[in-house]
């Protein structure tokens, strides 16, 4: 089979690679599309990903949708031709984590498209028949790769506990922070401002539900005259920049919650503790998503015209090299990009 190997920062290769029949309980899947993510854009453009470097050559890409093309023995209720979202972690399930309900910390995790566990970037892929996530006749491919980050917006959510018309601030309106913005519109969030610095992410965040869009410099002064100086109920940081934890901190309000959604370029970044000690702020780390696939399909299902506008280029893998140009760069007003193997 054909994939698209990662052989050093900034560079791809088109490579065969043997695949072997899927085994007991594994369906194999042609993959039809995979979204490109930041994560992906980290380990492609940095040398690796949170402090985890790359270890070439590997297979990246871990928001796939496909078609069963065989099942392995004892595989009931799917079948050749059937159309899923793929989950790209596998989990142990009898780890102390996993036994207590926290398999995205498994302690034995392989997670898809980290060194030595190859990702989706290529023709096919054998998994257990419990990583496919059949999608509904009238849903695409594409809209199918936006439950991998859409369900991890709906984790972060989970995580801070967001009740119905609080206030909420999410900085970055790349495709995670344009998830979480739809997942805060359907959670019944109050008013939701975003702080984006590129024109054409702000206008998707306000197509997503956005009450309010600002560019970096303005957003201090705008978010705590809004509230009275008061702060946001809680902020979400889906960008992950050189000081978007402490912009978060310092617009949330005595006793609120902050998300960290984005994967910080370092693995050691400075936070305004003082500030953080004074308002006795709950910092909440994300770290994927727990078992939130099917609610994200089902909120997918529910609103396609939410998500359609994020959806917004693709890309054959003969043209991988292309595909990661224009979203390493914001180039074109990308949203998503989607990679066709």
């Amino acid at each position: 089979m054909r994939a698209a190997q990662l052989t050093a920062a900034l560079t791809f290769r088109l490579a065969d690679m043997p695949i072997e029949d899927p085994g007991p309980g594994e369906v194999q899947v042609r993959v039809e599309a995979v979204g490109v993510c930041g994560s992906d854009l980290h380990a492609y453009s940095e040398g690796g990903v949170g402090g985890m470097p790359n270890a070439y050559p590997m297979l990246l890409g871990h928001e796939p949708a496909g078609t069963i093309v065989k099942t392995g023995v004892g595989v009931k209720g799917l079948t050749a031709g059937d159309r899923g979202a793929l989950e790209p972690a596998l989990y142990c399930y009898h780890c102390e984590f996993c036994l207590s309900g926290h398999h995205n910390v498994c302690a034995n995790i392989r997670f898809l498209s980290t060194p030595h566990n190859p990702g989706f970037f290529r023709e096919l892929v054998n998994l257990p028949v419990a990583n496919f996530r059949p999608i509904p006749i009238g849903m695409s491919f594409g809209e199918a790769t936006l439950a991998e980050p859409l369900a991890i917006a709906i984790h972060s959510l989970r995580l801070v506990s967001i009740y119905p018309d609080e206030t909420v601030l999410v900085i970055g309106a790349g495709p995670i922070g344009l998830m979480t913005i739809a997942a805060l519109r359907a959670a019944g969030a109050g008013r939701i401002w975003a702080v984006e610095p590129l024109a054409h992410r702000r206008e998707l965040a306000r197509g997503m539900g956005a009450d309010a869009v600002l560019e970096p410099g303005d957003a201090a002064e705008e978010i705590l005259n809004a509230t009275a100086q008061r702060g946001v109920d809680c902020a979400i940081d889906c960008a992950a920049g050189d000081d978007t934890t402490n912009q978060a901190l310092h617009l949330t309000r005595n006793a609120g919650r902050i998300a960290i959604t984005g994967i910080h370029r370092t693995a050691l970044v400075s936070v305004d503790a003082s500030a953080m000690r004074r308002k006795e702020l709950t910092l909440f780390n994300v770290r994927r998503s727990n078992h939130e696939t099917q609610e994200a399909l089902d909120l997918l299902e529910a609103h396609a015209a939410w998500f359609a506008p994020v959806l917004t280029h693709a890309r054959p893998i003969e043209q991988i090299d292309e595909a990661f140009d224009i979203a390493n760069h914001y180039r074109d007003g990308v949203g998503k990009m989607i990679v066709r193997p």
